[in-house]
């Protein structure tokens, strides 16, 4: 049987001579524990995002958790998506939903899934790299992501692997054995980075030296998605909060703020754009405030419709705390694409949140804890629109030479790519 083959015009000694074929691409395979279920989804997707950016110099498998609903394999938007079963399909409910730590602290039972959690997914990474070349890991979260690359690298195959710190692995997960851990696979991996600079101070605090630290938020996009419309006049007394219903978003503290608000405010409202497992304590807390008049629960939306929340409100309030597990933001996107869109925002003053905001942070940041000292910030922001919205505008153009996707892809890019030369260069002056 003969094969087709395609030949260049050029003659060289009277041969016709075949194409030179396109080098390949390195193959980096991405391990995360939520990635969104299908287009549109509402979960997390800055995972994804990142992943999107990179497919031009790599050749992108990501490998996560199965949910409900989605498909075990599927390509999206240019990335390769593998997920993997960690227990019976209707006992699959660790993951989405709100994360793993607020699962855990809500439904102490599914403990019991983290097991098989674990080991589901180094079954799959391991069959993975077995059956393909894999070049590059990129894990992220520490726990359990992170130790699953160093197990592998250790008793599999000698891939590389960067892993990526978002906030709650670092702050929380306490513990000495948890503490060993973490310091093993840093020192393990090729380079570690982290969102913000408070958590590379608290990586060194900690005792965790990779060999190389970098600091790389997830970024945003500042060019076509979060922009300011002018077209579009904001609410006078909308208050906005953005996030999943956890704990450390401390939007009970918010609720507790929003008397003290409404005596100064009577027409302001909180519109509650979001999703989680302590929806139905916060309902709760509204209806024994006596202020289900004044505050509405939006439900989850996703990325392509958040901006118009963002242009519309008066402010976003993101009253972020530390829950008793220690676990926090690391740097919080929310702000960011707020901030994009020019909205000025009022945030809880946790590591990370100076970083983001810099000069601005005495003006906009408090401890959202204090609840009269939320609600008297809130205030000043609404008493004060024009100040308010020169501060986003200012800050805006600030962070948009920092955050916007193009610069953290290139910035992960740059350091992937320097991960895979180092190996590649290892291998090649090794003794034979």
């Amino acid at each position: 049987m003969f094969k087709r083959m395609i030949f260049t015009s050029q003659r060289r000694r009277g041969h016709l001579q075949p194409m030179p074929a396109e080098p390949r691409k390195p193959t980096l395979l991405v391990l995360t524990s939520t990635y969104p279920r299908w287009p549109g989804d509402h979960e997390p997707g800055f995972v994804h995002a990142l992943c999107q950016r990179l497919t031009d110099r790599f050749e992108v498998v990501v490998l996560t958790s199965r949910a409900p609903g989605a498909a075990l394999r599927e390509t999206m938007g240019g990335v390769e998506v593998i997920r993997y079963r960690y227990a019976p399909q209707r006992l699959e409910t660790l993951v989405y939903g709100g994360g793993i730590a607020a699962h855990l602290e809500r439904c102490p039972w599914k403990l019991l899934l983290v097991p098989g959690f674990i080991l589901g997914q180094y079954l799959a990474v391991r069959r993975l790299v077995k059956r393909r070349r894999i070049d590059l890991i990129h894990a992220h979260w520490l726990i359990p992501q992170g130790m699953i690359a160093r197990w592998l690298v250790r008793y599999v195959v000698p891939v590389p692997f960067v892993v990526t710190s978002h906030g709650g692995d670092l702050f929380g997960l306490r513990g000495q054995r948890l503490q060993r851990i973490k310091c093993g696979i840093a020192t393990a991996s090729a380079a570690m980075t982290v969102v913000s600079e408070a958590m590379r101070q608290e990586a060194g605090r900690l005792g965790l030296h990779p060999p190389r630290l970098e600091v790389l938020p997830m970024g945003v996009d500042m060019c076509d998605r979060f922009i300011p419309d002018d077209t579009i006049t904001r609410c006078t007394d909308e208050i906005l909060f953005v996030g999943r219903l956890v704990p450390k978003k401390g939007l009970s503290y918010l609720l507790d703020a929003m008397p003290a608000v409404l005596a100064q405010r009577p027409g302001a409202v909180l519109s509650i754009a979001g999703f989680g497992p302590e929806q139905e304590v916060l309902q709760a807390q509204v209806a024994r405030l006596d202020i289900e008049a004044s505050v509405r629960f939006l439900g989850a939306f996703t990325q392509a419709d958040l901006p118009a929340l963002y242009r519309r409100a008066a402010l976003l309030a993101a009253p972020f705390v530390r829950d008793t597990s220690g676990n926090q933001e690391g740097l919080p996107v929310v702000l960011m694409e707020a901030i994009g869109c020019g909205c000025p925002v009022v945030a809880g003053d946790v590591a990370g949140v100076q970083d983001l905001l810099g000069e601005h942070s005495d003006w906009v940041c408090v401890d959202a804890t204090n609840t009269p000292a939320l609600a008297e910030t809130i205030l000043r922001v609404l008493a004060h629109p024009v100040e308010a919205g020169e501060r986003a505008l200012n800050l805006r153009e600030a962070l948009a030479r920092r955050v916007d996707w193009r610069i953290i892809a290139r910035g992960y890019t740059d350091l992937l790519e320097a991960c895979l030369a180092g190996a590649v260069g290892a291998v090649s002056a090794a003794p034979r």
